[in-house]
């Protein structure tokens, strides 16, 4: 059984979920696989400077803070945020998890959620490269390797792999999580919902199989 986690580094619920999805695979990893795939939420025309949808942004993470508890930090609110000029854009994201994913496909469930840290807390810009390869550095890869292979079209093409995928599983909002067995997915989670509520789903369905 396989847990996929369907999510955009630039969706602020799954930021907040982020936590959440952690502690899950923490406590399942002995007995689950875990996948990310990237939603691309701001793909095409969507992708534009971040001030366009500053004034939506200033209210929605006042929300998401509330429900989830997560911070958004001063560095995106007051700089990022304010400035408004970073070009929003899920492709880069989505190019540094694929790299990833080729490099250390275990951990996958934490680097998605410190891409999303990077950018909502620390305020790094969606299309600063160097900025991957100093949060893989943490993972303990190399920065500079790290940043060439986002430059690989291989890299993006299969970004673009992952948002056909998320599409073929008709998933129309961020996070959405599937556990998927024997080739078939079934969903156990769409949106925000704490642990104890992806816990039961998840055990629910395990019940069904005995």
């Amino acid at each position: 059984m396989k847990i996929v986690y369907v999510y955009d580094a630039l969706c602020g619920w799954c930021y907040g979920f982020s936590p959440v999805i952690t502690q899950f695979q923490e406590k399942y990893k002995d007995s689950l696989s875990f996948e990310v795939i990237s939603g691309g939420m701001i793909t095409g025309g969507r992708i534009g400077p971040i001030g366009e949808v500053a004034s939506y942004i200033s209210w929605a993470y006042k929300g998401v803070e509330k429900a989830t508890g997560v911070k958004f930090g001063s560095e995106f609110l007051n700089k990022t945020l304010k400035n408004g000029d970073a070009i929003f854009t899920s492709v880069p994201t989505a190019i540094a998890l694929s790299v990833f994913k080729n490099l250390d496909p275990n951990n996958n469930i934490r680097f998605a959620s410190a891409l999303q840290r990077a950018i909502y807390y620390d305020g790094i810009e969606p299309e600063n490269l160097d900025a991957y390869g100093q949060i893989a550095l943490k993972f303990g890869l190399d920065a500079k390797s790290f940043v060439l292979k986002m430059k690989d079209p291989l890299y993006k093409k299969l970004a673009e792999d992952d948002f056909k995928k998320s599409a073929e599983l008709n998933v129309s909002g961020y996070p959405t999580i599937f556990i998927k067995i024997n080739g078939t997915y079934q969903k156990i989670g769409s949106g925000y919902i704490p642990f104890s509520e992806l816990k039961s789903n998840y055990l629910s369905i395990k019940k069904r199989m005995k």
